[in-house]
């Protein structure tokens, strides 16, 4: 079976998808799973800046560290690097379906969709919200995290 390689996304890879990327590496580490993982912004505001302050303490809390973690921008390239492609909302997954070249092999999808009761919802934004909003970031790409490495392992 192919090693999965997965690529979490949100609008400038500093709040969400870092945090969905370091809830899927802990996940998959504690299961023993292989996987690749990394984070990308369909915008490119924050190439190469740390992850949100706010989501390295929120990460953190859970003994991971994300400070090393560095901002990029989804490109086309990532749709045959990455297994599996996740959005954090409906735009971000509209905005990955309109750069996506044909035939390339990389599934899409909604984050949420894996777990169960939550499909289709997105995963809130954090960045114009109080810290505590962090924590409820957290908690979506940890669930859905989990329910990834369940569905990987089997």
């Amino acid at each position: 079976m192919e090693k999965p390689a997965i690529l979490f996304v949100c609008l400038g890879n500093i709040c969400r998808s870092p945090l969905a990327e370091a809830a899927f590496r802990d996940a998959a580490e504690k299961a023993g799973l292989e996987a690749e993982a990394d984070s990308a912004g369909t915008a490119d505001y924050h190439v190469g800046s740390p992850p949100d302050p706010r989501s390295v303490e929120e990460a953190s809390k859970h003994g991971i560290d994300i400070s090393g973690y560095s901002g990029r921008q989804l490109v086309v390239e990532d749709f045959d690097r990455f297994t599996h492609i996740f959005a954090m909302d409906h735009q971000n997954l509209r905005n990955i379906e309109a750069l996506r070249p044909e035939g390339t092999r990389a599934h899409v999808s909604l984050l949420m969709d894996l777990v169960p009761g939550r499909e289709g919802a997105a995963i809130a934004d954090p960045y114009h919200d109080g810290e505590e909003q962090f924590e409820y970031t957290w908690e979506d790409v940890d669930a859905a995290a989990k329910a990834l490495v369940k569905r990987l392992c089997r």
